[in-house]
């Protein structure tokens, strides 16, 4: 549906009931983009997301001169990979505000045996961290010539491939980069001149001058090894072998996002009821989830939620009898959900402290800020505190958010989104809460739209589940 510059957010009058799928992961969509693309043939993506994150990715790989077919009512997209060669000698690209995209595109350009590409982004984007990226591959010996400001977008790469040997990397403000310099790691060698190695020899070693967030770099070795080139990792750091990527059956399947699913398994704490979050969970053929942010199910457990988890998915239940309390979790490991939690910390009882998120800062906006600035509109200043990596949000009593809800323009909080998906995501499920007992909105979402990033439907989806719920109570 087309969105209005404001949305206001309708409670649900009805405990949630239903279940609902979310759209494919977008980091495992843009990894397997990129490493179809490293295939040597034709590769499938089955149940892949379609965003403006994903079509930023896809429309870069279509600038190199890649073959992209784009089925978006199959939830497909299909790559014909080149086995490390970008088709085009030069191209343009722009990357919005995606960073999976600009860190990705970076490494996969500066692997290539020869080109020329620019690479750029929104304003907030050239401010997004790239240093640590951007000097690892030099040190492989990539050409890349940063355009503006060192260390940011935007660049021009003058591929000539990336040298074999060891390199170090700082990937402490962004686990992106370190994946990206994964991926294409087993290129190197090509193009530069050097004797061919062996497959199966050791191409790039690399090691971590400071500490970084694990699932999704897990997340990144796992899709590696689904697409044939066993990556290793020990106390010494990583080690890529000389190998080139390939999927047997020439497809791979995109699991739903697991940070996406965090609004819905939240959902109950807000409504009530619960939902059934179906295709959440599903582990890679060699054991283990391949998404770290479903470590947020055990928050909400710990919170007082009920979770129950199968073949088929996740079921999330808030009982009325069950404790909803709050607590003191490190959200570092998977800190895109921790605005799901903040949102709805303001239903739990006690205060709630968040911490290990001082590197959100940097990202779609500074997080901390905008959700500190947003529930202060609702809680009043004295009760949401910050530091530099953390946030704690204490509740206060019903009658006061009403009151202060009763006092706003249009009696409802209008909150800012700052273009960012996840806090307008966040406050929608905070909004679903029947503050009046019926459906009287007191939450409006400005600029919803920004939800496209990731999660296009999103408000379609939670239309859909309160209508159901309504309709059997």
């Amino acid at each position: 549906m087309v969105l209005p510059e404001t949305l206001a957010v309708r409670p649900f009058t009805h405990p949630v009931r239903g279940e609902v799928v979310p759209p494919g992961s977008k980091s495992l969509t843009n990894r397997a983009l990129l490493l179809a693309a490293l295939c040597d043939g034709p590769v499938t993506l089955r149940g892949a997301l379609f965003s403006e994150d994903t079509s930023v990715m896809a429309a870069a790989l279509k600038a190199l001169g890649f073959s992209v077919a784009e089925d978006p009512a199959h939830a497909e997209l299909r790559v014909d990979g080149r086995a490390g060669a970008i088709p085009a000698a030069k191209a343009e690209l722009f990357v919005g505000l995606a960073g999976t995209a600009a860190r990705f595109l970076t490494a996969l350009c500066s692997a290539a045996p020869s080109g020329v590409f620019r690479i750029d982004g929104v304003p907030q984007m050239r401010r997004r961290p790239m240093k640590g990226l951007i000097d690892s591959l030099r040190s492989l010996g990539a050409d890349i010539r940063c355009l503006g400001a060192e260390g940011h977008f935007p660049i021009e790469v003058r591929a000539r491939g990336l040298r074999r040997g060891s390199v170090r990397i700082d990937a402490s403000e962004s686990s992106q980069m370190l994946s990206a310099l994964l991926m294409v790691s087993p290129l190197a060698g090509q193009g530069t001149g050097e004797p061919q190695a062996p497959a199966g020899d050791t191409a790039v070693s690399v090691a971590l001058s400071a500490s970084v967030r694990e699932p999704f770099v897990e997340m990144t070795m796992q899709l590696m090894r689904q697409f044939g080139v066993p990556v290793s990792h020990d106390a010494e750091g990583f080690h890529i072998p000389r190998r080139h990527y390939h999927i047997e059956g020439r497809t791979f399947t995109v699991e739903p996002d697991a940070t996406a699913a965090s609004y819905f398994l939240a959902l109950p704490f807000a409504a009530g009821g619960a939902v059934m979050v179906r295709g959440l969970g599903r582990s890679d053929p060699a054991g283990g989830p391949l998404q770290g942010d479903l470590r947020f199910a055990s928050v909400l457990e710990s919170a007082g939620m009920t979770i129950r988890a199968g073949g088929d998915g996740m079921r999330a239940e808030s009982p009325p009898s069950s404790p909803r309390r709050g607590g003191n979790w490190d959200f570092r490991e998977f800190s895109d959900t921790f605005l799901t939690l903040a949102a709805v910390a303001p239903l739990l009882d006690g205060p709630t402290r968040i911490s290990g998120i001082a590197h959100t800062r940097k990202q779609e906006t500074d997080r901390i800020v905008a959700m500190a600035t947003e529930l202060r509109k609702i809680l009043g200043e004295s009760s949401v505190l910050t530091t530099h990596d953390s946030l704690e949000i204490s509740p206060v009593p019903v009658e006061e958010v009403r009151r202060r809800a009763a006092r706003q323009p249009e009696g409802s909080f209008a909150i800012e989104t700052y273009g960012d998906h996840r806090v307008a995501m966040s406050f929608a499920i905070l909004g679903s809460h029947p503050l009046f007992g019926d459906d009287n909105p007191w939450i409006r979402i400005r600029n919803p739209s920004c939800c496209a990033k990731t999660f296009p439907n999103f408000f379609d989806e939670l239309d859909r589940l309160r209508e159901d719920s309504a309709k059997n109570p």
